[in-house]
């Protein structure tokens, strides 16, 4: 699995005029999912979401994690992260897993991450969405749970 984590001091997530997430200081995650991901995948990444120490200490330094901080993680599905453009200028989308498989993963990556601690807002699987943000720093870390960057 893929993710683009930001830490923002706001985020909202809306579908066809409607709000469906919105959250203030925490996290943001956009996430793919490629075929060869499975349950494992889900859980490595929402561990790593919220244990991931970006967020600043009294000393200003990035020490404390999302738990810590009790921040919201907000997750929301992007298959557009599998793209390919190594050859030409169109995305390839062959890695990325199919709907019937990316859905449950990313089902996954919210229950974990819930049982974990975190507050959790998201997205709608397959809407169009209008994602809203204000990246905070700005830091924005790339996951990868199959480790290929």
């Amino acid at each position: 699995m893929r993710a683009v984590a930001q830490r923002v001091l706001r985020a909202r997530v809306d579908v066809e005029g409607e709000t469906v997430g919105e959250m203030q200081e925490g996290l943001l995650a956009l996430v793919g999912v490629a075929r060869e991901d499975g349950p494992t995948d889900a859980r490595q990444l929402a561990a790593k979401l919220v244990h991931l120490r970006i967020f600043e200490d009294a000393k200003g330094r990035m020490n404390l994690s999302l738990l810590e901080t009790g921040g919201c993680l907000g997750v929301v599905s992007q298959f557009t992260l599998l793209g390919d453009v190594r050859k030409g200028r169109r995305p390839a989308f062959a890695e990325a897993a199919p709907p019937e498989q990316a859905e449950p993963l990313v089902e996954a990556v919210i229950a974990e991450a819930r049982s974990l601690g975190a507050p959790v807002i998201t997205g709608r699987f397959q809407a169009r969405m209008e994602v809203e943000l204000l990246n905070e720093g700005p830091v924005t870390i790339l996951l990868d749970t199959q480790r290929r960057f």
